[in-house]
């Protein structure tokens, strides 16, 4: 259980590395964003489906890790 625990928190780590690093990449112009959406185009053409449901990964994310902190 404690695994599945750690595992959990390393992927919101590690998505919440993700979102920082596009954010600080588009405000510091290493990367081009167009639309001005914090994403880098070149990422929002394969990765769209990863920030569209940002909110809702996290969210998922956050219960779960919530859950096994109670139960373990």
């Amino acid at each position: 259980m404690k695994e599945i625990l750690y595992t959990l928190i390393f992927t919101a780590v590690l998505l919440a590395g993700v979102y920082m690093y596009a954010v600080y990449a588009t405000s510091k112009g290493i990367t081009e964003d167009e639309n001005q959406n914090y994403i880098p185009d070149s990422w929002e053409k394969n990765f769209k489906w990863l920030f569209s449901g940002k909110v809702i990964i996290m969210f998922i994310l956050g219960l779960a890790i919530g859950y096994l902190l109670g139960t373990v």
